[in-house]
């Protein structure tokens, strides 16, 4: 069973990678799981003797020939989040245009595609249907995943598009809140606001389900996250319990936690303060339903007992 990987030494190509390498291990090796990575760097976790790893750039599209052939699927996680217009298309969409292309010829016929929920933009969103909210997206690297999208759809893919993703690795989400807690130190509108929250071994455990359940999860767009939501200040707890930042107690109104926010320094811009302290909360229970996997507790709840 050979499974093609792309974006394997990223953030959640690589938990990926430690899925597939857990679910063969569990089983005993039955399903004799091949992973071929695909990218510009080694992968670490590789078993030595029954994977493979070809040097390749999605950038460069003549260096993916062949990389599907002989395999039964292909999860493609790989790609960049840059600001750069050009190189968020030559990546995102040519590489993934290119890529689609090897496993039609291949005739892959199990697909699963990481996009993102960002491609909807501004919120607040509230538990809305894929096919409820149309994308909108606001910054080049979510515009070029909403594009690379089209590609993945016309090869039978299962796009697969995530909240908020949290867990060992992330070099986003957690610094984001943490500067935002000693930008703005109280419960930013009280804390009530939900977001659509996964923890990064839970979304790999989904993916790696998508593409290797025993009933084939038709291709189409899905949210990929918890069903069950979490709100801020069940995020902001457990990230506090991790020791990622102070345990905050005191609530402010939405208007002055901006007032705050604009009085103090940062990376984090108005619009992702928004994202993570407003509702934006999406309808998921249909690819847990298709995949027959259990999403486990809430995922604040999961990530406090994972870690970062």
């Amino acid at each position: 069973m050979r499974i093609v990987l792309t974006g394997g030494t990223g953030f959640i190509g690589s938990a990926v990678l430690r899925e597939l390498s857990r679910l063969r291990e569990s089983d005993g090796g039955q399903r004799h799981i091949r992973v071929h990575a695909v990218g510009r760097r080694r992968p670490h976790g590789l078993d030595p003797l029954r994977d493979t790893w070809v040097p390749s750039d999605l950038a460069r599209p003549a260096s993916l020939a062949g990389v599907c052939a002989g395999a039964s699927a292909l999860l493609h996680f790989g790609g960049v989040l840059s600001g750069d217009a050009a190189v968020c298309r030559r990546v995102n969409v040519e590489g993934t245009a290119a890529l689609m292309r090897e496993a039609l010829q291949a005739g892959v016929g199990r697909i699963a595609h990481l996009s993102t929920a960002a491609v909807y933009g501004r919120g607040p969103h509230r538990l809305r249907h894929v096919d409820e909210v149309p994308p909108a997206p606001v910054s080049v690297a979510s515009a070029s995943r909403w594009t690379a999208e089209r590609h993945a759809l016309d090869a039978g893919a299962a796009v697969l598009r995530p909240g908020l993703v949290l867990g060992p690795g992330d070099r986003w989400v957690a610094p984001a809140l943490a500067e935002l807690a000693l930008r703005v130190p109280a419960l930013w509108d009280g804390g009530a606001h939900r977001h659509s929250l996964v923890t990064v071994d839970s979304l790999a455990k989904l993916a790696v389900g998508t593409v290797l359940g025993e009933r084939l999860v038709p291709g189409g767009v899905y949210h990929a996250h918890h069903p069950e939501p979490s709100t801020t200040k069940e995020i902001l707890d457990s990230l506090a319990g991790l020791g990622a930042l102070p345990r905050l107690t005191r609530c402010l109104p939405w208007r002055e936690s901006l007032e705050a926010f604009h009085a103090s320094r940062g990376a984090v811009s108005e619009r992702q303060f928004a994202l993570l302290a407003l509702e934006h909360t999406y309808e998921s229970s249909d690819i847990w339903e298709r995949t027959h996997l259990s999403p486990g507790p809430a995922a604040h709840i999961q990530l406090a007992g994972t870690g970062l």
